[in-house]
């Protein structure tokens, strides 16, 4: 038996149209899924649009599901929340999140799909993709009690690794952003705020996710002797300038690359990196960083606009009809 669903799909620069997919039942082992809400990734999303995917990046880019092949046209996007109507007993009924793109059904092996706890609303438990991130990082970072750490960058990820880091026991935080709007957030996640300027020195980690080589400088700038600066943001088809002279050796300074296609801890894999992340996402704080909503059908609409920064986003939710498919 097959059924229509409905999927975004990226078609050339700056332009993205819904098209009809058609689905067979889920084989054994197989679930089905009816979207509630999915997310936007503006910055990863907006590179995609933009075609800025680097050629030699196309195989590390491609997201668990997408169709087609990058620059266009590409079926993207990895944060998707939905109820299972087929498959196991055990999974019928439950709320699931699912790196797959945004579309109103889907049918993916039952190991793709991680049960969302009880008590995390699917509203927020889009973020599950942004806060495993944001765990792979901190697993790389090995931050210690009483560290001082800077994150530069109020984005999606730089938020979602401040939330974590406002739970670690007597580490002082600070969200550097040049947009004074951040503030705000940064006071719901429950860490301090500054701007690049104002930022306090002498820390002894610094997380990266600003995506501009500014904010990389002043993250190296803001290090204490000894420190690390972990970098999260993707650049794509970009070249940044490091500052590599002045105090970087003096200091004894370090830059490492993290990047959540490698679980950064040996003894755990991609599905229990994801259940700690839902786990995270019980804390009502993350709600912080779902910024807007918008209906699945308005998508052609609203992705280019966000992508253009005309409308302001961290994460920026969509929702889906019960009617579609």
């Amino acid at each position: 038996m097959t059924r229509t669903a409905r999927a975004l799909w990226f078609t050339s620069a700056g332009k993205t149209e819904i098209r009809p997919v058609t689905l067979t039942d889920p084989g054994p082992g197989e679930v089905r899924v009816r979207t509630l809400c999915s997310g936007i990734s503006r910055g990863t999303e907006a590179l995609v649009l933009r075609g800025g995917v680097p050629e030699n990046q196309h195989d590390v880019m491609r997201a668990p599901f997408q169709e087609g092949d990058f620059p266009w046209p590409v079926k993207y996007g990895y944060l998707n929340v939905g109820v299972v109507e087929q498959g196991p007993a055990n999974l019928l009924g439950r709320t699931v999140f699912c790196l797959y793109p945004h579309q109103t059904e889907y049918v993916v092996p039952v190991g793709s799909v991680t049960p969302v706890p009880d008590g995390v609303s699917p509203g927020r438990a889009i973020l599950a993709g942004t806060v495993e991130t944001a765990v792979n990082a901190l697993w790389d970072a090995k931050p210690l009690i009483g560290d001082r750490i800077a994150v530069v960058g109020g984005g999606m990820i730089g938020c979602s690794v401040a939330a974590v880091l406002a739970r670690f026991p007597g580490v002082r935080v600070q969200l550097v952003d040049s947009d004074p709007a951040r503030a705000a957030v940064a006071e719901a996640l429950g860490v301090d705020f500054a701007s690049p300027a104002e930022a306090l020195e002498n820390r002894d980690l610094v997380v990266h996710a600003s995506a501009t080589e500014e904010g990389l400088t002043r993250s190296l700038e803001l290090l204490a002797p000894e420190g690390t600066v972990v970098e999260l943001s993707w650049y794509g088809d970009r070249r940044v300038s490091v500052p590599l002279g002045e105090f970087f050796h003096s200091r004894r300074l370090t830059i490492r690359g993290s990047q959540v296609g490698t679980v950064a801890r040996p003894n755990r894999g991609y599905a229990e990196r994801m259940a700690v992340a839902l786990d995270l996402l019980a804390d009502p704080r993350f709600d912080a960083l779902v910024t807007g909503a918008s209906e699945f059908d308005d998508l052609p609409d609203v992705l280019p606009k966000l992508a253009r920064g005309e409308i302001p986003a961290l994460c920026h939710r969509v929702d889906y009809r019960a009617d579609h498919g």
